[in-house]
C-alpha cells in the first residue's frame, strides 16, 4: 500500500471521505496551478489518494474541475446572497444603503480567498476551459447573485426609489461600477480604496438610475 492510497473503506462513509479529500485538494490546485497546468498527479498527492481513487469518483480532469468551480461557486454565491438580503432588506438612506451593500460585498473575506484565488486562475485561462464548464460556472455563482440583486432592484423601483427599465441591466452596470471592472483584483486592496471606489460607483450608478 502507498503512502498516497490510505486503507480500503468498505463504508459508503469512506468513498464519500475520499470523494471529499479528493476535491478538497482539487481546489487547493486548480487555485495554485490553474486548469491547464493542474495535473492528475498533483492532485493525487495533495489528496493523499492514488490517481485510480481519483478515476474512480471523476471521468477525467474536466469533470473534477467542474465539479469544484460549482462546489465553490454555490457556496460563495449564498454567502453573496445573504449579503444582499441583509444590507437592501430595508432602504432608510437609498445612497448609504448601497455604499453598505457595496462595501460588504467586495470586502474579502478569508474564508473565500481560495475561490478568489481560482477565479483569477478561470479568467487567465478561460480559452482552455471548455464552454459548457464556464457556463456552469457562471450560472451556479456570478448569473444567479446577479438574478438576486436584479430582484431587489426590481423592489426599489417598485418603491419608487429607482427608474430601472431593465434590472439585469442594473445589476451588472451596479456590480462594474463600484469595482471598476475589477472583482476579481480586490483581494490587493485596501478597505479605504474599496470603500473609495464603491461610493463612487454608488454616486454613477445613481446618477443614471435614481428615481
Amino acid at each position: 500500500m502507498t503512502r498516497n492510497d490510505p486503507p480500503k473503506a468498505g463504508t459508503r462513509g469512506g468513498l464519500a471521505d475520499k470523494r471529499r479529500a479528493i476535491l478538497a485538494g482539487a481546489f487547493t490546485v486548480f487555485a495554485r496551478d490553474g486548469y491547464t497546468r493542474a495535473s492528475i498527479d498533483a492532485i493525487s498527492t495533495e489528496a493523499g489518494v492514488s490517481t485510480r481513487t481519483i478515476y474512480n469518483h471523476f471521468r477525467d480532469k474536466t469533470e473534477l474541475f467542474e465539479t469544484v468551480i460549482q462546489q465553490s461557486a454555490a457556496e460563495v454565491a449564498r454567502a453573496q446572497i445573504a449579503i444582499i438580503e441583509r444590507e437592501l432588506r430595508k432602504i432608510t438612506d437609498l445612497e448609504a444603503d448601497l455604499i453598505a451593500f457595496g462595501t460588504a460585498w467586495l470586502t474579502p473575506t478569508p474564508d473565500h480567498a481560495e475561490h478568489e484565488a481560482l477565479v483569477r486562475q478561470i479568467n487567465a485561462d478561460t480559452e482552455h476551459i471548455p464552454r459548457a464548464v464556464l457556463e456552469t460556472w457562471q450560472r451556479t455563482g456570478p448569473l444567479r447573485v446577479r438574478k438576486e440583486l436584479a430582484g431587489r432592484f426590481r423592489e426599489l423601483a417598485e418603491d419608487g426609489l429607482l427608474r430601472i427599465p431593465d434590472a439585469d441591466r442594473a445589476a451588472r452596470h451596479f456590480a462594474l461600477l463600484i469595482s471598476e471592472g475589477d472583482v476579481a483584483g480586490r483581494h490587493g486592496r485596501q478597505e479605504e480604496e474599496i470603500a473609495e471606489t464603491v461610493a463612487a460607483g454608488v454616486r454613477a450608478f445613481l446618477y443614471g438610475y435614481r428615481a
